[in-house]
């Protein structure tokens, strides 16, 4: 899901996609688990890849969503709101949520 919002934010490539990932807070986020992550998106139809020039080198494969991967994105955002307030709830009634604990 972390994926899908950040190349909704923006499309990218596998490396900077990486690095915008660590530094919103998901901590040491390395380029040999996001590309193969990616790899297995695009094979599912939620990520489009595009070619793009590069000054310093080669062409990077810059990657956005497709309409697949944004009504993904849809889905999985509203699964999570679900279920993080589930577990709050859960969190609420016992008394663990405010510190209580017995």
């Amino acid at each position: 899901m972390c994926v899908l919002a950040a190349l909704d934010q923006q499309p990218s490539h596998a490396y900077e996609l990486a690095t915008r990932l660590a530094e919103a807070g998901l901590g040491e986020v390395s380029y040999g688990t996001v590309y193969p992550l990616i790899t297995r998106l695009r094979r599912s139809g939620l990520l489009h890849e595009q070619q793009q020039l590069s000054p310093l080198g080669p062409a990077r494969k810059v990657f956005s969503l497709t309409k697949a991967g944004r009504a993904a994105l849809t889905d999985w955002l509203a699964l999570w709101q679900r279920s993080t307030s589930d577990v709050e709830a859960v969190l609420r009634a016992t008394g663990v949520w405010a510190g209580e604990r017995r």
